[in-house]
């Protein structure tokens, strides 16, 4: 079996890959060739095993990287390069959680953000915890949402590369979200995903009033992938998901590669990655891509 090993440090921290590449390179084999995907940034390992399996190695290569600030994938080799992305919004794409936005300026941010953090946890029923949190921020306007999207929410690192990088290669890209579509098509248009999916807004006398049911959560995720995947002729082996929040759970689990994002804990126990200390362009040093293979006018 090939097995593809990614490192990728923090900002500032690369001049200790070479050590971690050495300490694998004697505990796995002499055998394991190594490349740079960006000089100081990112490094892959290949390794030509008939031993090592994916787990074992997994968690040798957990061990060397210890508390390093370093983000590492294992994975097989085949296939690395994935043909579509599926991926959360919001605190994954944007950095912050549109509710929590609204709340903000309505002066109940407090109160909003910790059903937010529980439901993300999966401490509180997804579908719940959205109409009890849209209940709060009732009778804001559209002039509000909008004010929130254009002075409040922001890309995180990477995503206008991650994004437009595989749609480059030729890979189908879709935003998936437990939010809205009047944030979801904004930050689909600011960052290229072909595709926008989320929940509906619905309004009386131009004020926010509640949400169109049926509520797209976990199982909805699961689903937008399985019919993207047939309409594009996609394996879900072949896809790359990526998210934080509970909801997030039965995508990133369906996916060839599910990457837990900065994540609540039930999500990176679970993931088959994680990224806790990098951006979201590890995504493509994860799928082999190098720095010179990035499409986009973003350099984070």
């Amino acid at each position: 079996m090939e097995i593809a090993i990614t490192l990728a440090a923090s900002p500032g921290s690369g001049d200790i890959l070479p050590d971690l590449a050495k300490e694998a390179q004697s505990n796995l084999g002499s055998e394991l060739r190594l490349k740079w995907l960006a000089p100081g940034e990112a490094l892959d390992l290949q390794l030509h095993s008939t031993s090592e399996t994916l787990l074992s190695a997994r968690r040798l290569v957990a061990s060397i990287i210890a508390d390093s600030p370093v983000d590492f994938c294992v994975q097989a080799a085949a296939g690395r390069r994935k043909r579509m992305l599926i991926a959360d919004m919001d605190s994954t794409i944007i950095a912050e959680e549109c509710l929590d936005e609204m709340a903000a300026l309505k002066g109940i941010k407090a109160e909003i953000a910790a059903l937010t953090e529980r439901a993300m946890r999966g401490e509180l029923d997804f579908e719940a915890a959205l109409d009890e949190r849209i209940e709060l921020l009732r009778g804001m306007s559209e002039a509000d949402l909008q004010a929130v999207l254009d002075e409040r929410i922001t890309l995180n690192p990477g995503a206008r590369a991650l994004v437009q990088t595989m749609q480059a290669h030729g890979a189908h890209t879709v935003l998936v979200s437990g939010g809205f579509t009047f944030f979801t098509g904004a930050v689909a248009e600011r960052t290229g995903f072909a595709i926008n999916r989320g929940n509906v807004f619905l309004w009386e006398d131009g004020r926010l009033a509640s949400v169109k049911k049926p509520i797209l959560g976990r199982e909805a995720k699961l689903a937008v992938l399985n019919e993207e995947c047939k309409g594009h002729k996609i394996l879900p082996s072949e896809v790359l998901a990526v998210g934080d929040g509970a909801n997030d759970l039965a995508m990133l689990k369906a996916a060839g590669l599910g990457v837990a994002f900065h994540a609540k804990p039930v999500v990176a126990a679970e993931a088959d990655a994680q990224i806790e200390h990098t951006g979201l362009t590890s995504l493509l040093y994860f799928q082999g891509y190098s720095r010179s293979e990035f499409r986009s006018d973003e350099t984070a």
